[in-house]
């Protein structure tokens, strides 16, 4: 029997890496891993279409289902457009884009890079002001008809360097709190009525703690 982690890169591989969490699951990888595990049916990516599940089917030799609707239909690709008019800048939607597509800075319009957009529409939904859309660009084509492995390619190596860039970021902004909070205890510990040495001790003990963690996680996110 194949063991499950080939198996699950294998499906990955298969998936067209939109990462639009439409199969109910964080990741293609994670959807991959879940049906590699006999945990999900391989009927659940409406990006990849008809010919998404055959490609799945052939892999695991279980037999093709019809999409699971539940998870949507398999339509042309789409292409997030944003109004420039009603750009505030907020940047939630670069936040959201799993690919890094989206460009931009805090309180100045933003834009998508057309060639390099999944289709995912996780920008839609946190967009404060509705200023994004999505536009049918691929006419009648679907699935993996209005997709290609080299476009499912990028996309992986985008979205691998998001996750890298997310968590880098979350252990600098950690990190920055955490000697933030050292700061303030310094100061505690040279004008404060506490006198307290056990409190003062544990207090620290936290702070050096936290430190530690974010530097652990940044070190992690630079060297994937």
């Amino acid at each position: 029997m194949e063991p499950a982690s080939t198996l699950a890169d294998r499906l990955d591989a298969a998936l067209p890496q939109t990462q639009c969490t439409r199969c109910g699951y964080p990741d293609c990888k994670a959807y991959a891993q879940a049906m590699a595990n006999g945990e999900a049916e391989i009927n659940r990516c409406p990006p990849g279409g008809a010919e998404g599940i055959q490609r799945l089917s052939a892999i695991t030799g279980r037999a093709a289902l019809a999409l699971d609707t539940t998870c949507g239909i398999e339509g042309p690709r789409n292409l997030a457009i944003i109004d420039e008019a009603w750009c505030i800048g907020c940047t939630l939607c670069i936040k959201a884009c799993p690919a890094d597509c989206i460009v931009g800075a805090s309180k100045l319009m933003h834009t998508v890079i057309e060639a390099q957009c999944t289709g995912c529409e996780l920008c839609v939904p946190v967009c404060p002001v509705d200023c994004i859309s999505m536009v049918a660009v691929t006419g009648v084509a679907t699935g993996w008809q209005a997709w290609s492995a080299p476009q499912a390619d990028e996309a992986r190596e985008r979205y691998a360097w998001h996750q890298q860039r997310m968590q880098r970021d979350k252990a600098e902004n950690e990190e920055r709190l955490a000697a933030k909070a050292q700061h303030k205890l310094a100061d505690l510990q040279q004008h404060s009525s506490i006198t307290d040495p056990d409190m003062l001790a544990a207090k620290k003990a936290v702070i050096d703690a936290a430190l530690a963690r974010a530097r652990v996680k940044r070190a992690a996110a630079d060297q994937a």
